[in-house]
Parts: C-alpha cells; structure tokens; sequence
C-alpha cells in the first residue's frame, strides 16, 4: 500500500469519525430530531446559567490549534513514502549535530552518540560533527567526529539564564563556538536518535537554504516500549507535529503556536543572533521562548521531512512533572512583556485553553447534568473539536505503530488503548495544570529516559 494511500485512507477515517461524533451527539440534527427546549434562565437563575455558558466557552479556546492540526492532516500526505535527496551533486554546509544534557546519564549518551554517528554515515553525511554539551564530564571517546564541551560551573550568561539555556547559550560563545555563521546545528535531547530519513530530510532543508530555523516529526513507540500507558498517551504529540506543526510552518513559515525543543534544524548565524540568554522566563521553556523570540526578528521557518525516535517518559510521576514544566514554561513567555501580543497570541490562546482544562473538563459533567440549548453551530463546533482531538490520539498510534512490527490486530489494540487512555490524559494533564499553577514557576525537572535493558543489548550486539 502507497503513502498516497494510506493518507487517503486516513481522510476518509477523519471524516468518518467527526460525522458519527455529529450525529450521534445530535450536534447534526437529522430529520426530526430535537432536543428539548427550555428557558435556562428559569431552569437555574441567572447566575448558574452565566457560569454553565461561560464553561461552555471555554471548550472553544483550542479551535485555533484544532482548526491548524486539521488542515495539516488533511492537506498534507501523513505517510510519505521513504524522503529522497533532492540534489546528490551539491556538498551541504557542514553540519553540528548538538546534543544537551546535565550528564547524569552518560551512558546513555555515549551510546546514543555512537548511534547516531553510525546513522549519519549510513546515510551519506560526510561534512558533520557531533557536539555533546554538558554540565559534568563524560569522558566520551576520542574521535574526530565528536566534541565534548563541558559548561564551567562559573559561567554566567549576562541575563541571568538557567538550565539548558545556559548550556546552549554558552556553546554560542566566542571561544567555545567553532562553527561559522552559515554552517548548520541540529539540537537533539539526549535519548533522541536520528534515522536515515531525518538525515536526508535536514541534508534537504539546508541546502534548499531559504529558512533560518526547521522542525520535524518525532516519535515514540519504536524499539522497546518501556511504559504502554504513557507512549499511547504521546501519540497524540505525533498528530499534533504533522498537523499543525507541518501547517504553521509550511504555509506561514512562522512558529504561531510555538514548538518542541528537539529535532530542531538552526542555521548558526541566526541562532547566535536571536541567542539563548533570555533571562529567567527563557530558561523554562527555552525551546518556545526561542522561537517566539526569532519570530519577533523576522526569522523564517519551515518544516522538515523524516522522522526522529525518542522516548516516552518511564514513569506516571515523569509524565507528569514534563505536562507542568512546560505548561509553567509556555506562561512565562505569554507573559513576557518583551515578545510583543501579535506575535504570541495564537500562542496564548493556546495555552490558556490548557490553564482552564479544568473548568473546560467540567462540561463532560454538566453537559449531561445541567444541559442548556445551545446554537445549532456552537454545538456543531464543540463536538468537531472533540472529535478531532480524540481522532489526533488514533492517528498518533497508526502512524507511529507499525503494522509489520506489531502485526494488525496488535495496531488494532493499541488504537484501542490509546482511546481508553484519553481519561486518563485528561487527568494527568488536569493535576499538570493545577500543580503547575500552584508551584515555583523557575524549576527544570530532567525526565530520566535512561533504558538499561536497551543500552546492555545495544553493548552486548556491539561486542558480538
């Protein structure tokens, strides 16, 4: 079966499942159907029927991003087939992969950079080096292909930033930095690993050289699945890079809604201009603060083809504390009174339809015990939005788990699971929020994603 194909197929499930949902929720009224009509006013006073229809509204806070991951999977192909190099005759500028890490975990890094070099030259790349910049030494082996650049424990940037924005912006300084301007740096998390589409898919980016800064699709069910619940949960971030990821960025070129801090593709000129060293509210969510930063300075992005592989975190707690994290990063830079509203308000709405889940959650309740009539539209749109953000979480699982891995009754359950958990991602996403809002905002919790069990088999097939 053809890329082509498999998308088309995808449409057509899309479709389905935003009809049914219409239909069967009497949002699309057929025939006769009515619903009872009633004076809400009368039925629970004044003050409960403003406070039913505000909660009401506030379901409507995510149709911007809705609106974008639905374009985005409709106009986009969902399932390319394996990406080409678009030119072989041209050398590309040479290229940093950078990866970030605290060094806590420095076997998991000198694995993975092993990795990731092997996948860079199986794919062709030639003209590259592998940075590792950390807090603590890791001793990683000499070779001419990787540099280990530890940040001194004295270094201060001037504004004051912490955490990874300190490490990335120190690796920009003169002195530490070795790179020009027009050479090119791919930021990855520490247990992100490349593949070969993504290496030939950042090959095509640069040398087509008309944006600044590019992203592309990460996923998260490959090799062992170290925990069901939380990687089902992810795949709804799947959806939500090849909707409206892909969307802002290949038809606006703009970071409208921000985005993810890995599989980042940056040109180094324009990433030491905008820089890291954001202060206290950019050390958060560095990643966004970045972005929105860029997008103030004209800065163009768009998106990049190919695929990288990263896990989900191992534990519930994990999950949990990574939802809050960046919920309290994202509100300091909608807060930030030196990114302009014009730029950050799509952001913002965004992000305040996370900070009211829990009054918007309330609806699953109310809409059943305190029903009052809505417009035939608004209720129309209520359930398109519900529909597409349960349909995010199947696409995430059909994308991400493949049929000749886990066979097509293992696909068929784990689409299966992925529904069943959407309860338990409300939840989790709903003490992320209330946790976040009633804690220390200028705190950088670090999810361990150090698998034992795939590094030994990793060393072990390596000494074989």
């Amino acid at each position: 079966m053809t890329g082509r194909t498999k998308h088309i197929l995808h449409c057509i499930l899309l479709f389905t499942v935003i009809a049914v949902a219409e239909i069967f929720t009497f949002a699309l009224r057929l025939g006769n159907n009515r619903l009872e009509e009633f004076d809400p006013w009368d039925r629970y006073g004044y003050v409960g029927t403003f406070v039913l229809y505000l909660l009401r509204i506030l379901t409507f806070l995510p149709l911007p991003q809705v609106l974008f991951n639905f374009a985005g999977l409709i106009l986009y192909n969902t399932f390319p087939d394996k990406v080409t190099l678009k030119d072989s005759t041209i050398l590309p500028p040479f290229i940093c992969i950078r990866i970030v890490t605290r060094g806590d975990y420095p076997e998991l890094v000198r694995v993975n950079v092993a990795r990731n070099m092997t996948c860079c030259t199986e794919a062709g790349l030639e003209n590259f080096l592998i940075e590792v910049v950390t807090d603590k030494a890791l001793g990683l082996i000499a070779h001419e292909s990787v540099r280990e650049v530890v940040v001194p424990p004295s270094y201060r940037p001037k504004s004051g930033a912490l955490f990874k924005a300190r490490a990335l912006q120190y690796s920009l300084e003169d002195g530490v930095n070795i790179l020009a301007d027009t050479d090119w740096i791919v930021h990855l998390d520490e247990e992100t690993l490349l593949t070969e589409n993504s290496v030939t898919g950042i090959i095509n980016f640069v040398l087509d050289g008309k944006h600044h800064f590019g992203q592309g699709l990460i996923t998260y069910a490959n090799e062992d699945v170290v925990n069901w619940i939380t990687t089902l949960a992810d795949s709804f971030r799947v959806a939500d890079d090849m909707g409206k990821l892909r969307f802002q960025f290949s038809v606006f070129h703009k970071p409208l809604f921000g985005w993810k801090g890995s599989y980042i593709v940056a040109q180094v000129g324009a990433e030491r201009r905008v820089s890291f060293d954001n202060g206290m509210d950019g050390s958060i969510a560095e990643d966004c603060y970045f972005a929105m930063k860029a997008f103030t300075e004209g800065y163009s992005f768009n998106f990049v083809e190919g695929e990288m592989w990263e896990k989900s975190p191992f534990s519930l707690r994990d999950f949990v504390q990574q939802r809050k994290r960046w919920l309290q990063g994202i509100l300091l830079v909608v807060h930030s009174k030196a990114i302009p509203l014009r730029y950050k308000f799509l952001l913002g709405i965004s992000c305040y339809s996370w900070v009211t889940m829990p009054f918007s959650t309330s609806n699953i309740v109310l809409a059943a015990l305190c029903p009052i009539p809505c417009p035939l539209l608004m209720d129309f749109v209520c359930v398109f939005i519900g529909a597409v953000t349960i349909y995010m979480y199947v696409f995430g699982v059909l994308k991400s788990f493949s049929r000749h891995r886990f066979g097509m009754l293992g696909v068929i359950l784990c689409v299966c699971g992925a529904v069943c958990i959407i309860p338990f991602n409300i939840l989790t996403e709903n003490v992320a929020v209330i946790w976040g809002l009633c804690s220390r905002k200028h705190r950088f919790h670090v999810v361990n994603k150090e698998n034992k069990p795939a590094i030994e088999k990793y060393n072990a097939s390596n000494l074989c």
